[in-house]
């Protein structure tokens, strides 16, 4: 319905537009970086590139269905709404990742294999520093022979991270890895030395992981003390990605300040539904909260009814992320939260992480390497002069044919680009929505349609002046007429976005975004601030004037018209 003819009625609309743009400059400058500048995508800044190499147990190729599986895993990791600019791409047997900026931790961390799986804690001890030379067959690890459950080091509180055993280093002021952030074995600095016994690269790998399923995942006690007294938490872990989950583990904590014997899996990550992060407000750190299937759901039930008062571990990539105690099970619901030395952003790529799903493969990466941008920025100050040429070309018109009602459509066109670009810089921050040329054209295109809704409405009020109505009451019957027209515009403009965004890949993916936050943004501005305007004007004298508005030969046909209807009627 049209806006009410009473005088504080656009006041009032503006007024929510003003507030509209004070919230969101308010969460630009006072929330994230503080910085007003947008991501860019690739294409105008450049990124970085991390090649993955595939590592499998037996030192074979992977086969292109896991490759093609990890690459859907690891771009849903990172654009998972398809507008952060960022590529996954098959290169025979590896995976290329470019992700926009200079950031290669963040590349790296993509290839993370996140194989979650919840294990009982059979033992647990502090490290031997450095990694001690196991004791002879048969020797006992620290603390006797493989005891019970019974005699774990103490737990902490309900859903607290596991503390260091006794007589452990102190780990304040320690340098504690993000769970996403980690190395992975085969990054260490390369040897020169060539490998022993003439063996290629590929069947060193598989020798290693061979020897440590051999020693860390036996069976036999004897072996396993002997593991847990070699167990060196301060190198690579060549089982990363590669453990079997029904055998036991012996591995470490992420913080290498515990030596853990855990037994089989009983719950594997892909028994999680959903995952998503959190601060714990009541114990001042940040979670991962979990949520199950139906099957991972009665399994954690099961699993917390056999170890209530006992230790379970949540090992991520053979490291512990957390060994909570359970305080009492069984655990209905299947839900619950992992808990760790958690900054917000290591939570949040854990729960990310773990949402999509564990890589069917495990990667050695290489080093990051600068990728330089493949249109610069020449190309996106010719996209920006693109738009402020048609800018000016749209409002020179509106000016020739609407004559100062022109300069009330690029008011809007104005309030409508401050919008969007403060929206642009949210939109990088929370969804990792990165401007490329496509994104830019979208934005340009959004500028013919505002501008088609300026030409509707004024179009409808001519209609109504050449019915003999003054510009006062054509503009609020003119808008009633006008929003019709345009609300069926703008639906099939948006429709044809979502679409396009879910059919399209890559920056065909930006470009439909950012006309379908362009199309919805315009109805804003039309309802809020182009309506109200010319409901202001429409009471103004001087606005009323024809060599104001541009609307004198209307005016004169309407006269005409009125002149004629007389005769007609005598005749």
């Amino acid at each position: 319905m049209p806006p009410s003819q009473g005088s504080a009625h656009p006041f009032r609309l503006l007024g929510v537009y003003a507030a509209l743009l004070a919230v969101i400059y308010a969460l630009v400058f006072f929330t994230g970086d503080h910085s007003p500048s947008a991501k860019l995508g690739i294409d105008l800044q450049g990124g970085t590139r991390v090649t993955l190499t595939a590592r499998t147990p037996d030192g074979n190729k992977p086969s292109q269905d896991s490759l093609k599986k990890a690459q859907e895993i690891i771009d849903a990791r990172v654009n998972g709404l398809g507008v952060a600019g960022s590529e996954v791409v098959i290169d025979g047997d590896n995976l290329v990742i470019t992700v926009p900026g200079d950031d290669s931790q963040q590349a790296r961390a993509l290839a993370t294999t996140a194989k979650l799986y919840i294990r009982p804690v059979l033992f647990a001890t502090e490290p031997q520093a450095g990694g001690a030379a196991p004791p002879a067959t048969g020797t006992a690890p620290p603390g006797g022979t493989t005891p019970p459950a019974a005699t774990e080091t103490p737990a902490p509180a309900p859903g607290e991270a596991t503390p260091p055993a006794e007589g452990a280093p102190p780990t304040e002021g320690a340098t504690t890895p993000a769970p996403q952030s980690r190395v992975f074995p085969a990054q260490a600095p390369p040897t020169p030395t060539p490998p022993p016994g003439g063996l290629t690269t590929q069947q060193q790998q598989a020798k290693e992981i061979a020897d440590a399923k051999a020693l860390r995942q036996s069976t036999d006690q004897q072996v396993q003390q002997v593991a847990v007294a070699a167990m060196d938490c301060t190198k690579p872990d060549p089982l990363t990605g590669n453990d079997d989950p029904a055998l036991p583990l012996v591995t470490c904590s992420q913080d290498g300040t515990e030596v853990f014997l855990l037994g089989p899996s009983r719950i594997d990550g892909q028994e999680i539904a959903d995952a998503t992060s959190g601060l714990n407000s009541q114990q001042a750190r940040h979670e991962v909260n979990l949520e199950f299937k139906s099957a991972g759901a009665d399994a954690w039930s099961k699993l917390t009814g056999e170890y209530v008062n006992k230790r379970v571990a949540f090992v991520l990539d053979t490291k512990v992320v957390s060994a909570p105690q359970v305080q009492q099970g069984p655990q209905l619901g299947g839900r619950t939260s992992i808990s760790g030395s958690f900054t917000a952003d290591s939570a949040d790529e854990l729960a990310n992480t773990l949402k999509y799903g564990s890589l069917p493969l495990s990667f050695q990466t290489s080093e990051a390497e600068t990728v330089s941008a493949t249109l610069g920025l020449s190309s996106l100050k010719a996209g920006l002069l693109a738009g402020a040429v048609g800018l000016i070309a749209v409002l020179l018109y509106c000016l020739l044919v609407y004559r100062m009602l022109g300069l009330l459509a690029g008011f809007s066109l104005i309030a409508a680009g401050v919008a969007v670009y403060g929206i642009i810089v949210l939109l990088g921050r929370w969804i990792g929505f990165t401007l490329d040329l496509a994104g830019i054209a979208g934005l340009i295109i959004g500028i013919g349609l505002t501008a088609d809704s300026f030409v509707v409405f004024f179009e409808r009020i001519k209609d109504e002046m050449r019915e003999g109505r003054s510009f006062r009451s054509a503009v609020p019957r003119g808008w009633q007429r006008a929003q019709r027209t345009n609300l069926s515009g703008k639906t099939v403009s948006l429709i044809a976005s979502v679409v396009l965004y879910l059919l399209a890949a890559g920056q065909v993916k930006g470009f439909a975004f950012t006309l379908g936050v362009t199309t919805v943004l315009d109805v804003i501005v039309l309802y809020l601030v182009t309506a109200p305007l010319l409901m202001l004007a429409s009471r103004s004298p001087f606005w009323a004037k024809p060599s104001v508005n541009g609307l004198g030969s209307v005016q004169q046909i309407a006269r005409e018209r009125g002149q004629a209807r007389p005769k007609e009627m005598s005749r």
